[in-house]
C-alpha cells in the first residue's frame, strides 16, 4: 500500500495541491517499509492525480481537496482521504493501525499559496 500525504512542516497540509511537500509511504504488513518526503512537483489542474497514479499511490491523505481534484483521483482509482489533521508521523501510525480519523474537507478553493508549476500567465494555480 502506497500513501501520499500532503505535508507542510511535518503536519498534514490543509489542501493537498497547495502544500510544499508530500510524504510518500509504503506500508507492508501494517508497518512502514519506506518513507520519503518529496517537493510538490506542481499544482496544475489534473497534474497531481496523474503524478500519484504514475508513482503507484493507492491513497492520498490531506486536510482537503477541491471537487475537481476529487473527481480526478476517482478516475485514477486513487482513494482520497480528507479531513485529516495532525503530524504526518502520527497520521502514518494511525493509518497503519486502522485508527485514522477523518472529517470534512478543509479545502478553500483558490486560497493560499501554491507550489510547483506556474501557469503561463505567471500565476500559480
Amino acid at each position: 500500500m502506497k500513501l501520499a500525504i500532503s505535508t507542510d512542516n511535518g503536519q498534514v497540509s490543509e489542501h493537498f495541491g497547495r502544500c510544499p511537500q508530500f510524504t510518500i509511504v509504503d506500508i507492508e504488513n501494517g508497518k512502514v517499509a519506506k518513507k520519503e518526503t518529496i517537493e510538490n512537483p506542481g499544482h496544475v489542474t489534473g497534474f497531481l492525480p496523474k503524478f500519484f497514479h504514475d508513482i503507484g499511490a493507492d491513497i492520498v491523505i490531506a486536510g482537503g481537496a477541491g471537487g475537481r481534484a476529487q473527481e480526478f483521483f476517482s478516475e485514477f482509482g486513487i482513494k482520497l482521504i480528507l479531513g485529516v489533521t495532525g503530524s504526518v508521523d502520527e497520521v502514518i501510525e494511525k493509518y497503519a493501525a486502522g485508527k485514522l480519523e477523518t472529517g470534512e474537507s478543509t479545502c478553500v478553493p483558490r486560497a493560499g499559496k501554491g507550489y510547483g508549476i506556474k501557469k503561463e500567465d505567471g500565476h500559480e494555480d
